[in-house]
């Protein structure tokens, strides 16, 4: 009787340990479906599960800002982010210095707020309160992001990155390549007039930005970036660890089917908003 109490025993633990090994395994180079970088907050830590903290929002880019060459300084001073603590605020432990530079919307001059392109990295970014969904084809991969509608186009077919683009574009040219487990971008010649995150962090056209995307549980992606940027930064500009987390169906189900929302951004109502909303909180009238 002992004895088949003891067979029974491993026959059971074999069937555990067996189905937890199913369980741990997964494809690391599926990335499709939709994802983002929000959820549920941690109570013991105050972080968000993507990052930032309950009260002061996303971290942005990165805590540990390069010294600025004297030309990023005079755009870093030149752009007025309405994202943010207020002018003057304290800083506290683990921010970026850019975080404390906030005006009122109104005063802003935050590109986006005209409706002009987010540009990357800071589109990524944009993760942290809005979804992206990875689509794969042959020679492509295509990132759509549901803040603005966007699609940004990554070449998987063994071209290389233009040495001198006779025209720079919002989203660059890029590039992607498989190193084990580890997805990575590499991308060249964006419009300089793109920030790099909400805090208003500058960039030139000779930046050149790396995303290192890698599988580290079936429902879980990490991202870690670096700008190399020496017109702007006196040295390279790594990123914070950025967590994405697959959205389930039914989180990612919208008027019956699975979708990302038109959340487009129309002249339009953009502009209204600013008369009607941005401006008056501000003290402009018209």
């Amino acid at each position: 009787m002992r004895r088949t109490v003891n067979v029974l025993l491993l026959l059971l633990a074999f069937i555990i340990a067996t189905n937890a090994a199913a369980q741990t395994k997964f494809d690391t180079h599926d990335f499709s479906g939709i994802w983002g970088r929000f959820g549920s907050r941690a109570a013991e830590t105050g972080v968000l599960f993507g990052g930032g903290c309950q009260e002061c929002g996303d971290p942005g880019f990165g805590v540990n800002v390069p010294p600025l060459t004297p030309e990023g300084k005079a755009k870093f001073d030149a752009n007025k982010p309405a994202y943010g603590r207020a002018v003057g605020s304290p800083v506290l432990p683990n921010e970026p210095f850019g975080r404390h530079r906030s005006v009122m919307s109104a005063q802003s001059n935050d590109p986006t707020m005209q409706c002009e392109p987010s540009g990357a990295p800071r589109i990524v970014l944009s993760t942290y309160f809005s979804p992206m969904e990875w689509v794969w084809g042959q020679d492509r991969v295509l990132q759509h992001f549901e803040w603005t509608n966007e699609w940004r186009e990554i070449w998987i077919d063994g071209r290389q990155l233009p040495k001198e683009p006779d025209i720079n574009r919002w989203y660059g040219f890029s590039v992607g390549r498989w190193d084990g487990d580890t997805f990575v971008v590499n991308s060249f010649g964006y419009d300089d007039r793109t920030w790099i995150d909400h805090f208003g962090f500058p960039h030139s056209d000779q930046m050149r930005l790396e995303e290192r995307y890698k599988k580290i549980a079936p429902d879980k992606i990490e991202l870690t970036m670096t700008i190399d940027d020496p017109k702007i930064y006196m040295k390279p500009y790594m990123s914070d660890r950025k967590v994405f987390r697959k959205l389930s169906k039914d989180e990612a189900v919208i008027d019956g089917w699975q979708q990302l929302t038109d959340d487009r951004c129309v002249p339009a109502e953009e502009f209204d908003f600013n008369k009607t909303v941005r401006d008056p909180a501000a003290g402009i009238t018209h």
